[in-house]
Formats: structure tokens, C-alpha cells, sequence
């Protein structure tokens, strides 16, 4: 089984999704949107593969907004196109907060921005507690997302819509791939300066999350199962 894993940027990286796929028998394919040393200046060109070559796809985060075509104009369009036609032929995507907010899009919806900026371990209001448990999950976004037609929103909190299945496919706000290894390089490329802009310690969410290891490992992995359970959409 192949599965394709978006990663926009250098800093993103599977996590515990990925290491689940990998449990469940997938060959992960990663591709590599916007190189290390074009991080400030994103614009550059992308191929993306076919949606039938694999079995299930993942979209990463990315510190841009998927609106923002001035600074990823020239992959974000092919990437929209990628999970459109994915979503249509029956291939599952799992769209990771920006990979959400883009996956969104992809499907006749938009992206917004948030009423305040979330940073850290929060829990969510849950309608199916077997697809997407009530959390704590990681929160690191400013952006969000107006759900496309004919999508079923399964989770939200207090300042945007958390999780949504759309056929086989489904986004979340949250990440539910994080490591602390992961946050740390988030932490050092522009993150604890945000932290600290809104009040929040970085010192601390790494504490936490370093704290949260075992049971985020978990919950991501029960995320996953659940989502490669999915059936495809009536008629």
C-alpha cells in the first residue's frame, strides 16, 4: 500500500501519523514542496503525482496561508488540483491544519482568518469520540477554514471547526502528527517568538508536550485507524 505524505517545509514532518502508516503496512512517499533554503521565499515550482498512483494521502501543515498565492502561487494551485481529484476518485487524504485548510479549499470551501491565534494542548468538542477523541490535541494556527459543500464538520472548539470528513477524506485543525522533536524546530524557526507574542511560554509547550508524548502517540494512532476506516459515500 502507497501512501503520499505532503511535506510543505523542511520543518514539518509525519510524526506519529506517519509511524502509524508505517505500523499499518504503507510505503510512505514524501514529497518535499518548498526546500530549506527557499523557507523565506516559498515560491517555487512543485510536480505533484497522480492521485490514483497511491492509496492514501497526507497533507502536512505549513507556516503560510493557503490563500496567500502571492508568496505560493506557483504549487498551491497544483496542490488543490492534487486533492480535488483525489477526493473524487475515492483515494483518502487526511488534511493536517494547513493540509486541512487546503484540502478544504480543494473542495469548494475557503480559508478565513481565526478570531485569536491557538498555540498549545486544548481539547475539542467531539461528535464522534471514536473518529476524532475529545483531545488534548496541538494547536498552531491562525488561519481556518469555511467548510466546502457537502462536508460534515465532527469536531470544533470556541474559535474554529476542528475536524470534518468529506467522503473518504477528512481535515483537522489540530496536529495530531506532533513530537516534540518536531515542535522544537518549530519553536526555533519563528515559534517562540509567536509564543511569546500571545503570551505563551515555550519553555512550557515543550514541557507539555514532552509530558503528552505517550498519550498523543496513542490518540494519533487510534486517529489514524479510524480514518483509514472511512467508507466510501453512498451512491
Amino acid at each position: 500500500m502507497q501512501a503520499l505524505i505532503i511535506e510543505h517545509d523542511h520543518l514539518s514532518t509525519p510524526g506519529f501519523v506517519g509511524e502509524r502508516l508505517l505500523e499499518r503496512g504503507y510505503k510512505l512517499t514524501r514529497l518535499s514542496v518548498v526546500p530549506e533554503e527557499r523557507f523565506i521565499d516559498p515560491g517555487v515550482d512543485c510536480t505533484f503525482p497522480e492521485a490514483e498512483d497511491f492509496d492514501v494521502i497526507v497533507a502536512l501543515g505549513a507556516p503560510w496561508s493557503v490563500d496567500h498565492t502571492a508568496l505560493i502561487g506557483p504549487w498551491i494551485g497544483p496542490e488543490l488540483a492534487l486533492l480535488g481529484s483525489a477526493d473524487a476518485a475515492g483515494v483518502p487524504v487526511l488534511g493536517i491544519c494547513f493540509g486541512g485548510q487546503a484540502l478544504a479549499t480543494a473542495l469548494g470551501g475557503k480559508v478565513e482568518r481565526s478570531p485569536r491565534f491557538e498555540l498549545g494542548w486544548t481539547r475539542i468538542h467531539t461528535d464522534d469520540p471514536y473518529l476524532v477523541p475529545a483531545g488534548p490535541w496541538f494547536q498552531f494556527h491562525g488561519d481556518r477554514w469555511v467548510l466546502p459543500p457537502g462536508a460534515r464538520e465532527i469536531a470544533r472548539n470556541g474559535v474554529a471547526s476542528q475536524a470534518f470528513v468529506h467522503g473518504r477524506s477528512m481535515g483537522v485543525q489540530f496536529h495530531p502528527e506532533i513530537t516534540a522533536e518536531t515542535l522544537t524546530a518549530w519553536l526555533s524557526h519563528g515559534g517562540a517568538v509567536k509564543a511569546k507574542e500571545i503570551g505563551v511560554s515555550p519553555d512550557e509547550l515543550l514541557h507539555q508536550t514532552h509530558g503528552e508524548s505517550v498519550r498523543a502517540r496513542l490518540r494519533a494512532h487510534a486517529l489514524v485507524d479510524a480514518f483509514l476506516t472511512l467508507p466510501p459515500p453512498c451512491g
